[in-house]
């Protein structure tokens, strides 16, 4: 009998095992070397779990406001793009693509602290990505949004935190799936229709729920990441992706209403 909860597991240790690798051998002289490892890591992964038409890459999305007038975006980590789309610019996996070809956007970050000020706070961290708030097409929080999301390696503060709070009501929706160091796992929901424990009658449309999935988180966000940009019907693999028993809502720690 396979066993899909270790099986996820292992997804979540692939990813946590590479955490210090790299910097036991360079120290702390190179960080952004030890962040560019970790995010070609990922990148890695995301390309096994994908399918053919979907491309995994770095770079600029570029938007045309007027016929004048056009916005490019700052350098974002991930970009998952369908390939059946022209792209502006392609060299190795850097690419500058156009909104209407990007499924997916993430920003990957070695480690991110409980702090409203520190740069690597998440609060900080989240202002930042409200750059997609330029993007129409991406910035949506309706059911034709894209997958948005924020992993960090390592997190330094607990699921407990008035900062998680106060930085996901300042991201509204727009990041709408979050990993912090492979245990907490964010996620917005446009709604609560068929969540069981129901969430709080007075907060059953636009709110985030955070979950505590030890050994999980990273690898639940690989798994809806999958199942937001695959446009078939994915119902005949949910037991391999979500393998908690009696999914993880019974993993939910606490609502947070918008």
């Amino acid at each position: 009998m396979i066993n899909t909860l270790d099986y996820q597991k292992s997804l979540n240790r692939e990813l946590d095992i590479v955490k210090n690798r790299v910097r036991n051998l360079i120290g702390d002289a190179h960080w952004g070397e030890d962040g560019r490892y970790k995010e070609e890591k990922l990148k890695s992964l995301l390309k096994t779990k994908l399918p053919n038409n979907l491309s995994v890459g770095t770079g600029f999305i570029l938007h045309q406001i007027t016929p004048t007038e056009n916005v490019l975006s700052k350098q974002i980590d991930i970009i998952v793009y369908d390939n059946n789309y022209s792209k502006i610019f392609e060299e190795g996996d850097f690419v500058i693509v156009t909104p209407s070809s990007v499924k997916a956007i993430i920003e990957v970050k070695s480690n991110i602290s409980s702090s409203r000020t520190d740069k690597n706070g998440l609060s900080k961290i989240v202002e930042n990505f409200n750059f997609i708030n330029r993007f129409p097409t991406l910035c949506r929080t309706d059911e034709n949004r894209i997958f948005r999301g924020l992993i960090s390696f390592d997190y330094r503060g607990k699921i407990n935190s008035s900062v998680i709070d106060d930085s996901i009501r300042l991201s509204r929706g727009v990041i709408n799936h979050i990993s912090l160091g492979g245990n907490i796992f964010i996620r917005h929901w446009i709604d609560g229709i068929g969540l069981d424990p129901p969430v709080d009658a007075n907060c059953n449309s636009n709110f985030y729920n955070l979950y505590e999935l030890e050994d999980l988180s990273h690898s639940y966000f690989i798994s809806n990441l999958i199942h937001m940009t695959t446009s078939v019907d994915l119902s005949d693999r949910y037991f391999m992706d979500f393998p908690i028993e009696g999914s993880k809502e019974t993993k939910r720690i606490r609502t947070v209403c918008l």
